[in-house]
């Protein structure tokens, strides 16, 4: 696994008015929005291209062009959807699927799913898995094996901040077999009882769209 933590002057200013409780719904939506826009150049440092020959209005010349099949992003709802505008703004001839998946509360690092808009078939493209946290890592793994079990064998995460015990429960359970990285904008200190990121941002999905019961 390889581990990317985003180190730059307007991540850490975007990021402090994120966490801040004040911040109200809609300046955090575009805050998300800026920071996956900033990940994504680091994401996407290693996205397959092809030669491509142009002519400029001056002369002919082979530039480089995005690769098919191409690259798909996958928002884990609810909260994903919240990073889904940023990525697609940065690739825009890219897919998008959707993965449905809950913590289970009674056994953090276990997931439910509950929906899945995918390829049968994802042999040979590169995916980019989008969840705003990083907590206790149940999610990401299992999120990423549900793609491999698809064909999936490139996946990279972006998420906003994680949590250390996070990082190493998915170093230690993520498929050796996945060609897999992690793109973060800040790791937090730690998760408190209930498995939430301190000091965080709160429960992104809700602050993105509001309590739902």
């Amino acid at each position: 696994m390889e581990l990317h933590v985003l180190n730059h002057p307007l991540v850490e200013h975007k990021l402090t008015v994120l966490r801040d409780k004040n911040t109200p719904s809609s300046t955090f939506r575009e805050l998300v929005s800026e920071l996956v826009s900033l990940e994504a150049y680091e994401a996407t440092r290693n996205l397959a291209v092809v030669d491509k020959p142009i002519e400029t209005p001056v002369a002919p010349m082979v530039g480089k062009a995005i690769a098919k099949p191409r690259p798909i992003i996958v928002p884990v709802l609810r909260a994903g959807l919240g990073m889904l505008d940023g990525m697609t703004r940065m690739m825009p001839s890219a897919e998008v699927g959707f993965l449905g998946m809950k913590r289970d509360e009674e056994h953090p690092t276990q997931q439910i799913t509950y929906a899945n808009r995918l390829p049968d078939d994802l042999s040979g493209r590169q995916c980019f898995l989008i969840d705003p946290m990083l907590a206790t890592g149940g999610t990401l793994v299992a999120a990423t094996h549900y793609l491999a079990e698809k064909g999936a064998k490139d996946v990279t995460a972006i998420c906003i901040i994680a949590a250390p015990e996070g990082i190493k429960f998915v170093e230690d359970n993520i498929d050796p077999s996945i060609d897999f990285r992690v793109v973060v904008c800040g790791v937090d200190e730690g998760l408190n009882d209930r498995s939430y990121i301190v000091p965080g941002l709160g429960d992104a999905g809700d602050r993105l769209y509001g309590v739902v019961d």
